[in-house]
């Protein structure tokens, strides 16, 4: 009996030990799984990226010359339109600096972007590192997010100046022009800057060759073997925060324009309105219209569109408008064409008449 008694104790004790055995080295197992993953996400973040360029046209890269010629008919023209503004003496009005914001802004973003694709089709110098692919992300969506805002306040300004013409100088002060381009500025920084860091946090297992020209947002995440989920929604978010809320703003400005300019007395008075608006909105268009197609075919288009396409529209995106931007304020405005005559004739004497 105590034979039979002790050798049952012994099986209990034997196998509360294999038990205790089998959570110790499960709990092992664990811990040294989680030092595992931490290891492989602290080495699964890449020196360097390889931006391929626009993929199925490789061959073609060469052919791809007019980038060249658009860059720099976007710089001279927004360099152009600066000097004019900063250092003529003729155009010195709320909306002439609203319109200096714009030809900067322009330039960040030309020259953020497009040195480092024409380097890639002409030169195949297709490495980026990093640090300089978030620095890149962070000044392509911080200034396009700049550009917005910054059209937003020249509707504004249209709207004072229309609606509200003797009260038009007292209201639009140059330290109020200032704090507004400060404002749009630190908005864009304070919401673009979470994407360095929540890029900056993935783990990277996927490779490292970006299908794009520049360091993308999502282009980047998709490489990421982690969940972008929150990048994504984050994404549609500061998009909706500075694109929907300058959107809406832009319409509502225009409708009581509308209203304004209609209920004039003098014909005249009314042309001259729908001509100093109608450059704005041409500058709208310009803008908005390849930056819609590109949201919504990248979210919705990316089974029936190629990727070249996206790629294509994304640098026209950022090209269109600094190219077209200083051609149709300097074709429709009068003060700039009549400041750019005077320089090319080398006449002081012409006087250039107020908008």
């Amino acid at each position: 009996m105590r034979t039979a008694a002790s050798s049952k104790v012994d099986s209990r004790t034997s196998v509360r030990m294999e038990e205790v055995t089998h959570i110790n080295f499960k709990l092992f197992n664990d811990h040294t799984s989680l030092i595992v993953l931490k290891l492989n996400q602290t080495n699964l973040t890449p020196a360097l990226f390889i931006l391929n360029g626009v993929p199925g046209l490789e061959d073609m890269h060469i052919w791809i010359f007019p980038f060249c010629s658009m860059y720099a008919v976007a710089m001279v023209g927004n360099c152009g339109l600066l000097y004019l503004i900063l250092c003529e003496d003729s155009p010195h009005r709320p909306m002439y600096y609203f319109l200096a914001m714009l030809s900067l802004t322009d330039l960040v973003i030309c020259s953020s972007t497009i040195p480092k694709g024409l380097s890639i089709f002409w030169f195949h110098l297709k490495e980026i590192s990093f640090d300089e692919c978030l620095v890149q992300m962070f000044f392509t969506h911080n200034f396009t997010g700049m550009e917005s805002g910054v059209l937003m306040l020249m509707a504004l300004d249209r709207y004072v100046a229309i609606c509200y013409p003797l009260r038009y100088s007292p209201i639009l002060t140059n330290p109020v022009i200032a704090k507004d381009g400060l404002t749009t500025f630190l908005r864009g920084v304070i919401l673009i800057i979470p994407f360095t860091f929540l890029t900056k946090s993935l783990p990277y297992c996927k490779g490292n060759i970006i299908p794009h020209t520049y360091c993308d947002h999502m282009s980047v995440a998709k490489l990421s073997c982690g969940n972008v989920k929150v990048n994504a929604i984050y994404g549609l978010m500061v998009a909706l925060l500075i694109g929907g809320f300058d959107i809406l703003c832009i319409p509502i400005s225009y409708t009581m324009i509308l209203r304004a300019v209609v209920s004039l007395s003098s014909a005249d008075a009314r042309q001259k309105a729908f001509s100093t608006c109608t450059v704005h909105i041409c500058a709208i268009v310009f803008s908005y219209t390849p930056a819609f197609f590109s949201f919504f075919s990248h979210r919705f288009g990316c089974c029936t569109i190629p990727p070249s396409c996206h790629i294509i529209v994304a640098n026209i995106y950022l090209l269109l408008p600094p190219i077209m931007n200083p051609v149709v304020y300097g074709v429709k405005t009068k003060q700039i064409r009549d400041c750019v005559l005077r320089i090319l004739s080398g006449s002081k004497d012409t006087k250039s008449q107020s908008i």
